[in-house]
């Protein structure tokens, strides 16, 4: 019975009348069921970020509130935005400080020189040597060790002995950009193990690095065991797990954030403090992967090229890089290397997974590492005898 015909029913026969029923549209229960997906597909992005090296979807919901600052952090951005808003220091004479990371004796020293041959006045050389006073074969290293004041005296020199994966690591490296930024030419600062060799020739190397106004610091977010897993509570307010980053300890940094890395005190001390093995709640975590990425994460994350320049191979999926022995130092082992132009980023969880982003730099794509690492000494002479044919690419 239509709508308008009950109006001609009389009364008692109204109330016995069915009323019309109206139907949904499938085209709203299509519409209910997409904004219900939706809605959850968002939530379920904010509560588990995608493995990336941002959260974009974050940005779909409403800020978190704003906290108020602690003293410290306020003091720290201060300064760090004093740091960042400082023209650099016009030099004519720019200088790479390359700084040499070891245990004891380089022995690659020699390669080394080779390298650098010809290019006086625009480079300096930093060595930090933590258990043994090194022996040096290149007269360009002899009076370049760097030391503090405990260990002027020979007696006391295992003071300063770096133990991996400890704090101490980030105190030699502190501790080299300190006396390299002494010398006001210098404008770019390159941390160095003693396994490292350069891939290119000064000239590529230095225009590579003095040409841009970026720093080669990798930093990105893994929510595996090895990555996320190792973040503390006792690091809040100011370190948030969602700013928690992995990344290479071998950077490259331009002048302003060599400056921010040893004024930085507070989150510094954090990492100190609530990053280190053997943790009181079973995490072990390493200082040395995570305070500087976590750091330009939270403070400069444009500032920084997301990957090193100094390449190593864990495709092995050891605790340890691939290394390079005499045999393996071929021709085509370093022209593949040099060759590579992507970065990848692997998670450490069970899904595995990859990310991969073109090495730009100034906005062009460029091969990505201009030093590789660990290679045995013994591959010094097969090194030597090719470096003037693969530093060609």
């Amino acid at each position: 019975m239509k709508a308008h015909q009950l109006w001609q029913l009389p009364i008692k026969d109204m109330k016995s009348a069915p009323l019309p029923r109206g139907r949904t549209s499938p085209k709203k229960h299509l519409c209910i069921l997409v904004v219900a997906f939706v809605s959850i597909v968002t939530l379920w992005a904010y509560l588990y970020p995608p493995q990336h090296y941002t959260s974009p979807m974050r940005d779909w919901l409403p800020a978190e509130p704003v906290r108020e600052l602690t003293d410290q952090e306020r003091a720290s951005q201060v300064v760090f935005k004093q740091i960042l808003s400082t023209p650099p220091v016009k030099s004519k004479r720019s200088k790479v400080a390359f700084m040499f990371l070891t245990p004891g004796t380089l022995p690659f020293e020699r390669l080394w020189e080779k390298f650098f041959e010809g290019h006086e006045g625009r480079y300096t050389i930093y060595v930090h040597a933590s258990r043994e006073k090194p022996e040096h074969a290149s007269p360009l290293f002899i009076d370049r060790d760097i030391r503090s004041e405990k260990a002027m005296v020979p007696l006391f020199y295992f003071l300063l002995q770096v133990v991996w994966g400890k704090i101490s690591m980030v105190d030699a490296e502190r501790r080299l950009l300190a006396n390299a930024l002494e010398d006001v030419d210098n404008q770019h600062f390159v941390l160095l193990s003693d396994s490292c060799v350069p891939l290119h020739n000064f000239d590529y190397v230095y225009n590579y690095l003095i040409g841009t106004n970026i720093s080669f610091i990798d930093s990105f977010y893994d929510p595996g065991p090895h990555g996320n897993f190792r973040y503390s509570k006792h690091m809040l307010p100011e370190v948030r797990e969602s700013d928690f980053r992995k990344g290479s300890q071998w950077f490259s940094v331009k002048r302003q954030h060599a400056l921010m890395i040893i004024a930085d005190s507070l989150y510094y001390t954090k990492f100190k403090l609530h990053c280190k093995p053997g943790m009181e709640d079973g995490r072990n975590c390493y200082a040395d992967e995570h305070y500087l990425p976590t750091l330009f994460h939270m403070i400069d994350p444009n500032g920084i090229a997301n990957w090193s320049v100094t390449h190593v191979d864990w495709s092995e999926g050891k605790w340890h890089p691939k290394a390079y022995r005499a045999n393996d130092v071929t021709y085509e082992l370093l022209k593949n290397i040099t060759s590579i132009d992507m970065s990848y980023h692997i998670t450490s969880d069970s899904k595995k997974v990859v990310t991969q982003r073109p090495c730009l730099w100034n906005g062009v794509k460029r091969p990505c590492y201009l030093f590789a690492r660990k290679f045995y000494p013994e591959s010094i002479n097969r090194l030597m005898n090719s470096f003037s044919n693969y530093t060609r690419f």
